[in-house]
């Protein structure tokens, strides 16, 4: 199974949905080569939040690469960031304009359909499982989406990416007092943070953040210096590093899915 779900009772949902580094078998002769189909992960971020399990939370993960399928696009194909910059559904590129596969071996229409029949479906069945269950026990739940990505990638951003970067669809996904509890922790750690920014919310974040139905959806980007260190130019002798697990960013990270479950538990009325 390329699903991984751990069951919790608290108000709170994590979804990884780029952790995952599988390349199946039959895809994986058509990459360029199975590094550069793996290198844009969101490296080590279970590892991360591995403390949410002790926190009552949910959590949900794939291990397919993003490269195979992206869990976290518009299924539709229409991209969540108009006029820049992206990856599709079923990437053909790298992060950095790269081409993922050998000339001619790209998916066609029909197989962007079985991955998703496959991977994409599953996952989001997972998610709207545990959500539907959560809400039977709680008047609201938190859907955490947890990512995070290269300090640099000057094709998608200028300059250096903000330690936090905190995502709600522009205020749609979830209600204005977690973005605002969240972002405060962000700035109580003293490291750089954003709110909307860059990254506001990929189609999970915006898909299922429904507030008024009491699913409150939010997205957190981490620049991957905050517990990794980040090589000038990835290559397959140097990337990934190794997980730092004494992170200064880690205990930041405990206090914001404790302040995601204090507003889950906070009567809505």
């Amino acid at each position: 199974m390329s699903i991984e779900v751990r069951r919790g009772t608290a108000p709170l949902v994590v979804s990884f949905p780029h952790t995952g580094t599988d390349l199946p078998r039959e895809i994986e002769p058509r990459f360029a080569s199975p590094w550069l189909a793996q290198r844009d992960a969101d490296w080590w971020i279970d590892r991360l939040y591995d403390f949410a399990t002790d926190l009552g939370a949910t959590t949900i993960r794939t291990t397919i690469s993003r490269s195979v399928i992206d869990v976290n696009r518009d299924p539709s194909g229409a991209s969540l960031y108009p006029g820049q910059a992206t990856t599709e559904l079923c990437p053909t590129t790298t992060f950095d304009g790269a081409p993922l596969y050998r000339n001619g071996c790209e998916p066609d229409g029909e197989e962007i359909a079985r991955r998703r029949a496959v991977w994409f479906d599953p996952y989001h069945q997972a998610i709207e499982a545990e959500l539907t269950r959560l809400r039977a026990l709680h008047p609201r739940v938190v859907l955490y989406d947890a990512h995070s990505i290269r300090s640099r990638i000057p094709r998608l951003f200028e300059g250096v990416l903000p330690q936090f970067n905190i995502g709600t669809f522009s205020g749609a996904s979830c209600d204005t007092a977690l973005a605002a509890a969240v972002q405060t922790e962000c700035a109580a750690s003293g490291m750089d943070h954003i709110r909307d920014g860059r990254f506001k919310g990929g189609w999970i974040t915006r898909h299922y953040g429904r507030p008024t139905e009491g699913v409150h959806a939010i997205q957190m980007e981490l620049a991957m210096r905050g517990y990794m260190d980040e090589p000038a130019r990835p290559s397959p002798g140097n990337w990934p590093t190794p997980f730092d697990p004494d992170a200064p960013i880690r205990p930041v990270l405990i206090r914001i899915l404790q302040t995601c479950l204090a507003f889950a538990a906070k009567d809505p009325a």
